[in-house]
């Protein structure tokens, strides 16, 4: 049986628990330093966070998500997620909703096909309304 502290698992395991225990760790300050803690149950045994991982979609080129980015990590809370999933999920995301749909920037672009800088050029630079940014069509160039 292979070592586990050599498989991937185990390494998103130790980077979950360090960069929420220990001070000297590079992300501490985003995790531990505005208290996101680790479940007792999983700090506990690694065989539980292994066996929930196992059970709840782990696979190689997920990663560990939190549903909620400012809850702690324990089962409830926890999914395994494409890096774009990820990344639509952060603290740092501005979300925006109109017609009743709440979605990221990065996602309106994509529901619309238009540019995320198109979009946020609208929004932040021309301080456009949500509606008109998200409903004024693109101009075609007339001149080919």
């Amino acid at each position: 049986m292979e070592n586990p502290r050599k498989t991937r698992i185990y390494s998103i395991y130790k980077g979950m628990k360090d960069r929420c225990r220990y001070k000297t760790n590079d992300n501490y300050e985003r995790y531990g330093g505005r208290g996101i803690r680790v479940c007792e149950e999983w700090l506990a045994d690694y065989m539980n966070f292994y066996n929930w991982a196992i059970n709840n979609g782990y696979k190689e080129g997920l990663t560990l998500d939190r549903i909620d980015p400012n809850k702690n990590y324990e089962p409830d809370n926890c999914r395994w997620a494409t890096y774009k999933e990820q990344a639509n999920n952060t603290r740092r995301n501005n979300y925006i909703t109109y017609n009743n749909k709440t979605h990221t920037l990065t996602e309106w672009s994509e529901i619309l096909g238009i540019k995320r800088s198109t979009l946020s050029n609208r929004i932040v630079t021309k301080k456009w309304d949500i509606k008109k940014a998200l409903t004024t069509p693109l101009m075609v160039n007339q001149f080919g």
